[in-house]
């Protein structure tokens, strides 16, 4: 697949085709399904050295370098509500609206709860294993909150890659495909506990007050110890924070699903997430409730029927008099958040699955980043001899806007999308065909769906044959 039937700008703000749901403007809502199915894995290949210039273990940055550019002199509102009902693949958008990442290092963040994978890998019986995975899909929505930016679309060919040796992983990440955008990633764990990996390719529509993304693909968690693969698909994210849907997790002999719930009326079910664990005749053996934007909870079906029952009668009812009393008409404006009037009540007897990492102080100051994601864009003095040149952290237009340099981010955003669209007139007079670099196109190995499969031996670091795209 060569990925090029269409050449859309793959920098320029607003494209819809690598936004993921991930631009989360007041509200956000995600629908979808995940399907986590048990089988045999693949070896891990070889671990090679860590060069000591990479992200190990070390003291990572708390901050950026420049504070967020201010955004109040736009309205995403008014440059989109021309465009209900279409994809927004052709609409260019204030590099003001970006945030100063790109799309790969955005997937990179499903990385920052990895504990739960260790967790789930050590877990001797396939019901608490379900619970931890259960847990780590949620826990990759949670950063997404408040997150009121878009990630710059990769360019074909670009790359990212992230070791942590205090969290226990390395990952790395190619857009494999421009048109459709494919974002291909694979990342191991470095004792060898599990591999995580798939591909990405969403889509983007506006719907008058919602932008609805729909993040197309297979997920696939392998537990190597287990010799079980866990596959599903990522919510459908929608631009007003709230997320709703149904998530399906299964694997031999069991299944997950959580519901995420409506806002509903007053923003009562703002955020909450419910749902059980079942085994093949369907009986439920955990009850899993929470907030994506918080934590999950879980607890034994007996108990947790008992409480709703109490509840259903009067006796835990929260703040019904605030709902009584805050009948509120609905506002047309599209950026209105409904306020979350309420934390998650635990149910007695209940055992904590996940909770959300604490923010930094400053978040807001850097578009609500968490102290995970700040890291992302590091760049350290001599990294670049030992990453490839198609590594995010060499992009001039982020790193521009990262350092506050609004008119060199756009600056570099035109020219390398001049170039990009100049390469591929090159490839049309030579009819090439473009050739992807870390993955190849297949077949998912539990799915048997269209997937892009790591092709191996990145950090064997023989970057001698990767274009120069920036």
């Amino acid at each position: 697949m060569n990925g090029e039937e269409e050449f859309f700008d793959a920098v320029t703000g607003f494209d819809s085709d690598n936004s993921s749901g991930e631009f989360s403007e007041a509200n956000q809502k995600v629908t979808g399904m995940i399907d986590l199915d048990t089988s045999k894995n693949n070896r891990i290949g070889k671990t090679g050295e860590r060069p000591s210039q990479e992200n190990g273990i070390q003291k990572h940055r708390t901050s950026l370098p420049a504070p967020m550019f201010s955004r109040s002199d736009f309205s995403v509102w008014t440059i989109l509500k021309k465009c209900v009902g279409l994809e927004l693949s052709k609409i260019t958008m204030p590099i003001a609206f970006n945030e100063p990442l790109s799309f790969l290092q955005r997937i990179t963040e499903y990385m920052e709860h990895v504990y739960l994978i260790h967790r789930a890998s050590c877990q001797p019986q396939p019901l608490e294993r379900m619970q931890s995975v259960a847990a780590f899909a949620v826990s990759a929505v949670a950063s997404q909150w408040e997150r009121t930016g878009k990630p710059f679309n990769p360019l074909l060919g670009e790359t990212y890659e992230l070791i942590r040796e205090d969290l226990g992983f390395r990952f790395i990440s190619e857009q494999v495909s421009h048109h459709p955008p494919i974002s291909a990633f694979h990342s191991e764990g470095l004792n060898h506990d599990f591999l995580f990996h798939g591909s990405i390719y969403p889509k983007l529509k506006f719907w008058g007050k919602s932008v609805e993304a729909e993040p197309r693909g297979t997920i696939t968690l392998e537990l190597l110890k287990h010799n079980e693969a866990y596959t599903w698909t990522n919510p459908t994210c929608c631009v007003h924070n709230v997320i709703i849907g149904k998530l399906w997790i299964e694997q031999t002999g069991h299944k997950c699903v959580l519901h995420f719930k409506p806002c509903g009326l007053f923003g009562k079910e703002l955020h909450k997430v419910e749902g059980h664990i079942q085994d093949k005749n369907k009986k439920k053996l955990f009850m899993i409730y929470g907030k994506w934007t918080e934590c999950l909870w879980g607890i034994d079906p007996v108990s947790y029927e008992s409480f709703k029952k109490q509840e259903r009668r009067g006796d835990h009812l929260r703040k019904a008099k605030l709902d009584e009393d805050s009948g509120k008409a609905d506002s047309d404006v599209a950026d209105d958040v409904p306020v979350a009037q309420e934390t998650v009540q635990v149910i007695p007897g209940s055992k904590l699955l996940w909770r959300i990492n604490t923010r930094p102080p400053n978040s807001a100051q850097m578009y609500n980043f968490t102290s995970f994601t700040v890291s992302l864009n590091e760049l350290e003095t001599g990294m670049e001899k030992t990453l490839p040149p198609t590594d995010c952290r060499l992009r001039p237009d982020i790193r521009g806007m990262e350092n506050g340099n609004m008119d060199l981010a756009s600056q570099e955003k035109e020219r390398l999308e001049e170039k990009q669209r100049e390469a591929r007139r090159e490839r049309a007079k030579e009819e090439a065909e473009w050739q992807t670099r870390w993955f190849y196109p297949g077949n998912n190995p539990y799915t048997g769906t269209p997937d892009w499969l790591y092709a191996g031996d990145y950090f064997e670091r023989n970057f001698s044959d990767c274009p120069d795209i920036y």
